[in-house]
């Protein structure tokens, strides 16, 4: 049997992203802590894994859009000294314009992609600085760096999770514990008909597993990565990005406006 690592909560467990998180983290010798709403998935996939793997699955049905159930989840990160991996998953797209969008849709996906991630992401860090220990892995997208495409409140938030990542990877990395943003891009779940338009409908060639997805976001967890693209080619075209937006640093914040705006500051 692999040796134990401690417990793994994975949100958005029920299926897809956060399904195949939970089988490659059993194997890898985590015990499991599962969250999402659908009870009755949760359990399909809790049996089958405790066979498969022998690992412990607890089962946990909460709705991360209700404040009680999103208390809870957070209590429950911040206090379980057993816990030592986050993969903060659960969230939702859209694919229609914000003109065409419903308020209360846009509003909800903020609290689930944004609220809801921040505040776990804080409890699991609160737990895992205490311990000087931990792993806390958050779901993004590529449309964090392409934001025409898809809704733009979907590629604000996600922009948001990028953005956030990275700052909290930077204020962790000396207390011992270690953050990593995965951008995927078209994965083949359901995500695609909740957010209204059929994965069939996008090129095959773009088209990524999430078999495929999860097993590369763990190498490159274990490659070090703190920003990993699974389907970018080469990782020299981050790196460069990287330094273009890094070089910008000096000159983002200035006493005079710059001179070609024409303003007169004597």
């Amino acid at each position: 049997m692999t040796q134990p690592k401690g417990y793994a909560l994975i949100t958005g467990a029920s299926s897809g992203i956060g399904a195949v998180y939970a089988n490659r983290l059993a194997q890898q010798g985590y015990d499991l802590i599962l969250v999402a709403r659908n009870q009755q998935r949760l359990e399909h996939l809790a049996k089958r894994l405790k066979s498969d793997t022998q690992r412990n699955v607890e089962v946990v049905v909460a709705d991360l859009n209700l404040a009680a159930d999103l208390a809870r989840i957070e209590q429950l990160l911040q206090d379980d000294s057993r816990i030592s991996l986050l993969v903060n998953n659960a969230g939702v797209g859209a694919t229609a314009s914000l003109l065409e969008s419903d308020a209360d849709k846009m509003d909800a996906m903020i609290l689930l992609n944004v609220l809801a991630l921040t505040r776990l992401a804080k409890a699991a860090a609160a737990n895992f600085v205490a311990q000087g220990r931990g792993t806390l892995i958050n779901i993004g997208s590529i449309v964090a760096l392409a934001p025409t495409l898809l809704n733009g409140v979907y590629g604000g938030s996600k922009a948001y999770v990028q953005a956030f990542s990275e700052s909290l990877e930077h204020e962790l990395k000396d207390k011992g514990v270690t953050v990593q943003v995965v951008l995927p891009g078209v994965t083949a779940t359901e995500f695609w008909d909740v957010a209204g338009l059929a994965v069939t409908n996008l090129p095959e060639a773009m088209i990524m597993t999430a078999e495929h997805l999860v097993d590369a976001a763990l190498a490159g967890l274990a490659l070090g990565e703190k920003v990993t693209i699974p389907s970018l080619p080469d990782s020299q075209d981050w790196a460069a990005y990287e330094a273009a937006r890094l070089a910008l640093g000096p000159n983002l914040s200035h006493r005079s406006p710059a001179q070609r705006y024409g303003v007169t500051t004597a």
